[in-house]
C-alpha cells in the first residue's frame, strides 16, 4: 500500500514549499492589463487564473492582497487578459515586481500597447491572443469560519477577443503551437506545451 504524506493546511504543510500550487497545476496566466480612473495603466501577471463559462464566455483571477489591478477593475469595470507565451516570459516576470502605483508596467518591460476596441484598458501588442473584459464579479474570499481573507476573485465577460491569424489553422485555434506558458508550483516553476503533450480524446455519445 502506498504512503501518503498528509496534513492539514491550518497547521502548515512542513515542506521546504507549500505543494499545493504544484499540485493544482500547471495554470494558464492571468496578465492582466488594467487602467485606473486617473487614466495610469498597469499590468501584472496572476498565477490563479482560469475560465469559468462558456457561454457568454468568462473568465477570472484571484488576487493575493487589494493591489493596483483590483483597484483599477473595482473604479472602471474593465480589464484585458494578455496570453502569455515563451517569448513573452522575460517581460512577464518584470511586470511582476512590486511598483508604485504611478507606474506603467508597460514601460518598464519595454512592451508596446495596443488599443483596445472596446474596453479602455490597453493589450499588450505582442500578445498573440488577448481577450477584452468587463467586469461582472468581484469577491473577497471568506474561509469555512466565515471571516474575510485578503484575497480578491475577480470575474469578467469577455466582450471582444483578438487571436493572431497564424494560430488558426483551418480555423480551429492551434494550442499546440501557440507556445502557451503555464505557472507551476516551486518558487518558479513554468512549463510550456507543445505537439507532443497533444493527445485527441472524444466524448463518449
Amino acid at each position: 500500500m502506498t504512503d501518503f504524506y498528509s496534513y492539514e493546511p491550518k497547521h502548515g504543510h512542513g515542506l521546504p514549499h507549500d505543494p499545493f500550487n504544484a499540485i493544482v497545476g500547471p495554470r494558464p496566466i492571468g496578465w492582466i492589463s488594467s487602467i485606473s480612473q486617473a487614466g495610469i495603466v498597469n499590468l501584472a501577471p496572476y498565477s490563479f487564473f482560469n475560465a469559468f463559462n462558456y457561454i457568454p464566455p468568462i473568465i477570472g483571477f484571484s488576487s493575493n492582497g487589494y493591489k493596483d489591478t483590483v483597484k483599477n477593475v473595482e473604479e472602471t469595470g474593465e480589464f484585458v487578459w494578455n496570453l502569455v507565451t515563451f517569448d513573452l516570459v522575460d517581460a512577464m516576470n518584470q511586470s511582476c515586481a512590486p511598483y508604485p502605483p504611478e507606474v506603467n508596467e508597460f514601460e518598464v518591460a519595454g512592451l508596446e500597447q495596443a488599443s483596445s476596441s472596446i474596453v479602455k484598458p490597453p493589450r499588450v501588442a505582442k500578445a498573440k491572443v488577448s481577450f477584452e473584459c468587463q467586469c461582472t464579479d468581484i469577491v473577497q474570499l471568506k474561509g469555512i469560519s466565515g471571516e474575510k481573507i485578503k484575497t480578491w476573485f475577480i470575474l469578467g465577460e469577455v466582450v471582444r477577443v483578438h487571436i493572431d491569424k497564424a494560430l488558426l489553422k483551418d480555423g480551429i485555434y492551434d494550442t499546440a503551437t501557440a507556445g502557451h506558458v503555464l505557472r507551476g508550483g516551486g518558487p518558479g516553476d513554468y512549463f510550456t506545451i507543445g505537439k507532443e503533450q497533444l493527445f485527441q480524446l472524444n466524448r463518449p455519445k
